[in-house]
């Protein structure tokens, strides 16, 4: 489904972000149920359509501490899906998780480029201090998304992420708000 270029929150020189749409929901829907085009690296948790369409029924994917956007590229196809979420409830951060739906949108920069828009977006209307990515070491291109975008390797959390019926160990990467952006000019 191709959204028109009014419909985008966030727009980037690659790909444009917004809100799932009602009639981007089955997509959607499919998107989150097939496991194939994961990858190695993402959760393989589902939840039942009948939860995402009574979660999008009440908040559309948006709230204020927690939100969904899907990634479109310039043609307006549904490429992925970025989300914000808090981390653990006394921290003052977010955390970002995003997939892109098949091995055919990988090494187009729509990660790197969504990433961007959306630590923009969340550094410039929410008050959160902090922004994090937890990347299994393995997983070559989310730690290039990473360095390309400015997050400080902070550690490594041991055993902590359990995927494919064992724990992995996952790096720790933050961004705070005064920290410098690589795609953003420099003040002088």
């Amino acid at each position: 489904m191709a959204a028109s270029g009014d419909d985008h929150m966030l727009s980037g020189e690659l790909v444009a972000l917004a809100p799932v749409r009602a009639d981007e929901l089955d997509a959607f829907c499919a998107a989150h149920v097939d496991i194939r085009t994961r990858g190695a690296y993402f959760p393989l948790g589902v939840v039942s359509e009948s939860v995402l369409r009574a979660r999008f029924a009440e908040h559309g994917f948006w709230e204020r501490d927690e939100g969904t956007l899907l990634i479109h590229d310039r043609g307006g196809r549904i490429v992925g899906h970025i989300e914000f979420f808090t981390p653990v409830n006394y921290w003052d951060a977010f955390e970002l998780s995003y997939q892109l739906h098949g091995d055919a949108h990988a090494g187009h920069g729509y990660t790197t480029e969504a990433v961007q828009l959306l630590v923009d977006y969340l550094f410039g209307s929410k008050k959160q201090h902090r922004i994090q990515l937890v990347i299994v070491p393995e997983n070559a291109a989310s730690r290039r998304v990473a360095e390309k975008c400015g997050f400080t390797y902070e550690g490594r959390l041991r055993g902590a992420f359990f995927n494919s019926g064992t724990n992995h160990d996952v790096d720790l990467f933050g961004l705070v708000r005064s920290d410098p952006r690589p795609w953003q000019p420099v003040d002088r």
